[in-house]
């Protein structure tokens, strides 16, 4: 048993509670939240002297294989290249709070399993698989003069590509039942065109409505839902009303729309900090110029889109999307969210909503009787001041991933 003492609470249901609470672990559980003294024979008692314990960060839009920034090239690499670059990208996520994260496409249930199992070090993984597109969209990352057959080219079926083609209503149905059995927590679909790939326009609907159709009915079927990436107005909405429960990016999207998700229950995932990391290194990191246009097209419209979704009430989950070197700018989405909605609701962005986005509301993502223990002791106020949570975790002084420390500052424990 670990007691944590003269803690200060910060998590969705306390927002502004300057009582100090001892937190009681159990095994990977928090037993007891409590302004009360506590038993405490047997325990290990650590007062962490009025700092700042929350929960995990969430991120639920990542790609944990993606090493290099052209996916392209990413799916070329040898698989066992592809996995030991993972290795790092994840323990470095874990080092800036992020207990728990969603893949959108590459990670695999063997990479997830090593992290259960203590063979790696990492966040609690949810994975997609591979991403579904048709030919020629967003995970289709042949250029217009490579007319190699994508199934036996890397494009499918190494471990650093992000995606899969898949074209029809039955290759469409068989493509997530094979997603499913091979561990898929959830089902990602591309749904119009995107930055990173070569041939698609932002603008362009992808997949037949029948197309996503079979996709959440075969997601439904395993009881769980699909993921789509998608920026227009129209994109969105076509999806949405086709029963998608999360929408990746968004940056296009308008008011219609947004009250279209509204209606629906529908979760946004925006991923602000991939374009402006992009806009700041992607030439450097090999992205093409016709993905750094495009970039720039949708960047500032990004920060728009959070807007209109607050306004509209939709519920936004916290998403990063980094590729390549990019990865070291992950906790910068939390301070370019707290300028536009103000520090806290970012913090409910990145725990309480996330955590119901990937289905584990009352067990991640806030500090409470009954959750698991993936906590975070921080150096500082992050309401008053949201870069203690950013960087490489340098002002996080303990972090906590189910009952177990992946790092902790001396303390004085008794």
């Amino acid at each position: 048993m670990i007691i944590l003492k003269n803690a200060r609470v910060l998590d969705a249901n306390h927002e502004l509670d300057k009582a100090l609470y001892s937190i009681v672990i159990e095994g990977n559980l928090i037993t007891d939240v409590s302004r009360e003294p506590v038993p405490e024979q047997g325990a290990e008692i650590i007062d962490v002297a009025g700092r700042t314990v929350m929960p995990g960060l969430i991120d639920c839009h990542v790609h944990v294989i993606a090493s290099v920034a052209h996916l392209g090239s990413n799916s070329r690499l040898p698989n066992t290249f592809a996995v030991l670059k993972a290795v790092p990208i994840l323990e470095g996520m874990l080092n800036r709070g992020f207990t728990t994260v969603r893949d959108a496409g590459g990670a695999d249930y063997a990479l997830a399993k090593a992290i259960d199992e203590g063979v790696i070090a990492g966040p609690r993984l949810f994975i997609a698989g591979k991403a579904l597109s048709q030919t020629g969209g967003h995970g289709d990352f042949r250029d217009r003069f490579d007319n190699t057959d994508p199934d036996p080219c890397g494009c499918n079926r190494n471990l650093g590509a992000i995606g899969r083609i898949v074209d029809g209503v039955d290759e469409m149905r068989k493509a997530v039942r094979e997603e499913m059995r091979a561990g898929a927590n959830h089902v990602k679909i591309m749904a119009s065109g995107g930055v990173a790939s070569p041939t698609d326009p932002i603008g362009n609907f992808q997949f037949s409505v029948d197309e996503v159709k079979a996709a959440v009915e075969e997601a439904h079927s395993h009881q769980t839902y699909v993921m789509a990436h998608a920026y227009t107005g129209a994109a969105i909405k076509r999806v949405v009303e086709l029963g998608v429960r999360t929408i990746e990016h968004g940056n296009l999207i308008d008011d219609e729309a947004a009250a279209v998700m509204a209606k629906h229950g529908a979760y946004a995932v925006p991923t602000l900090v991939t374009y402006d990391a992009m806009s700041k290194v992607g030439a450097k990191s090999g992205v093409p110029e016709s993905a750094l246009k495009k970039n720039e097209d949708v960047r500032i419209q990004g920060l728009r889109a959070l807007e209109i979704l607050k306004r509209n009430g939709v519920k936004i989950g916290l998403g990063t999307d980094l590729l390549g070197d990019m990865h070291e700018f992950q906790s910068d989405e939390l301070s370019i969210r707290a300028a536009i909605v103000g520090a806290f609701e970012t913090i409910c962005q990145a725990t309480r909503i996330g955590a119901e986005i990937v289905g584990m509301e009352g067990k991640l993502g806030v500090v409470a009787k009954d959750a698991f223990a993936d906590l975070l002791i921080v150096d500082g106020d992050p309401l008053e001041d949201i870069s203690v949570l950013t960087g490489q975790g340098e002002r996080i002084a303990a972090v906590m991933k189910d009952g177990s420390w992946i790092r902790r500052a001396a303390f004085k424990a008794s």
